[in-house]
């Protein structure tokens, strides 16, 4: 749509720039002066009409989200351009991680892994080439578990249905793909799958647990280097309303918060990479390169951790615009923002083991659908708040941040001239 509008554009500025008919006046040289100006109008519109035309197809192919961004042109002692321009030449894959277990597709080779993602992508893709993603293991994705969860909270919302139609559901293990495939037609099993034990909860910091998310660092990197701009969202998250109505355009990342100090771009925001949405470039190719090979720089860290450590210098040296959501909009159980008037998405972080995240979710599904069913004059009043019933699954944030908050802002020292937030009995007794 958007090309046949500049198309019909282009031709209205030639029309423009067209001379009047010849008026019958003969110059010097015995042609009539009409006739010597039509033509030198329409060579300057030539002129002008191919040139914008260039112009437009630069345009069209460097800075609209649906370029197809084929490849990566240049290393650099390992690390792509910094510049936001498409990549030329068709990437090389990652490091191969073992085949898939015999359980899933037996006998699965590295390119046809490879091929089978690249077809799904374009299958899900929309016509900015945006997929939508998250993970599942086997127990995630049983019956009545998160999957049916997270599926229902799209068909629950306001106007967000038709995003499961660009949805990739990736897989952990062999029992997860087969649950995903009964309930969905977009399923992908991770490369990873054979070299580790992902059908189970996966309890948080554990080792699995750590290499589970360093996995999907490297998907998410090769999603990008294909041309893909990707929305990763944890399956324990419920979507309400569209969250890219909250994104910039200008933003080259764009994550969920932890905690959210009022500016979006500050980087004394604490990120939460369950929701995280990143343009491909270039720039975020060679960001996530950087990202991966800093884990080795902090051993026993999970990605989050490692991106909140170096996501002021990728800001610094790479210029990579990274903006953080706003916690009234995009919540999680770790704050404590409760008004379904702003929200869109809410994150069960916070909230430990998955019986207690199907019970509150579940809890948090059906006060939305009461919400669906309030007439507008009711909204009005607002704020509209659902019950909190922790069910004692999850924690006070405060107790879960507070320490390291406590030592990242200087809070704990008397020099400090900052105010601190605030988060709770728990960061007070800290101060």
């Amino acid at each position: 749509m958007r090309k046949k509008e500049i198309a019909i554009a282009l031709e209205g500025k030639k029309e423009a720039t067209r001379s009047p008919p010849a008026t019958g006046v003969v110059g010097s040289s015995g042609v009539p002066m009409g006739r010597q100006q039509n033509a030198l109008h329409q060579l300057v519109s030539f002129i002008l009409g191919a040139s914008a035309a260039a112009v437009l197809l630069f345009f069209l192919t460097t800075a609209m989200s649906g370029g197809r961004f084929t490849g990566i042109s240049t290393w650099a002692n390992g690390t792509t351009g910094f510049d936001d321009a498409p990549v030329q030449e068709t990437p090389a894959p990652l490091a191969r991680e073992p085949a898939a277990p015999a359980h899933a597709d037996s006998k699965v080779t590295a390119a046809e892994q490879e091929d089978e993602l690249e077809r799904l992508l374009r299958a899900v893709a929309d016509e900015d080439r945006t997929v939508i993603m998250t993970s599942v293991n086997e127990a995630w994705a049983a019956q009545d578990s998160l999957l049916d969860l997270f599926l229902e909270s799209f068909r629950s919302g306001e106007r967000i249905a038709h995003f499961v139609d660009h949805l990739l559901v990736v897989a952990l293990d062999g029992g997860a793909l087969e649950h995903c495939r009964a309930v969905h037609p977009h399923c992908y099993l991770l490369p990873a799958a054979a070299a580790h034990n992902l059908s189970g909860e996966k309890v948080f910091m554990s080792k699995d647990y750590i290499d589970l998310v360093w996995s999907k660092v490297r998907l998410q990197q090769r999603i990008l280097e294909l041309g893909y701009n990707f929305l990763f969202t944890d399956v324990d998250i419920l979507w309400f309303r569209n969250p890219f109505e909250r994104m910039s355009v200008a933003a080259h990342m764009v994550t969920s918060s932890d905690f959210y100090f009022g500016d979006p771009y500050s980087p004394m925001n604490l990120p939460n990479t369950g929701f995280l949405y990143v343009k491909s470039s270039r720039r975020t190719v060679g960001a996530f390169e950087a990202w991966h090979g800093a884990r080795e720089a902090f051993p026993g860290k999970h990605e989050q951790q490692v991106l909140n450590e170096i996501k002021v210098e990728l800001v610094a040296t790479r210029g990579l615009r990274i903006q953080f959501l706003d916690t009234e909009h995009n919540a999680g159980f770790c704050n404590n923002t409760r008004d379904f008037n702003t929200l869109y998405t809410m994150h069960a972080n916070c909230c430990v083991g998955l019986g207690a995240k199907l019970h509150d979710l579940g809890n948090l599904l059906q006060e939305w659908r009461a919400y669906r069913q309030m007439d507008d004059e009711d909204r009005a009043r607002g704020p509209v708040r659902w019950k909190e019933d922790f069910g004692g699954g999850h924690p006070d944030p405060s107790l879960t941040y507070a320490k390291e908050l406590v030592e990242r802002m200087d809070l704990g020292k008397s020099s400090s001239n900052v105010e601190p937030p605030q988060f709770g009995a728990a960061m007070m007794e800290m101060l």
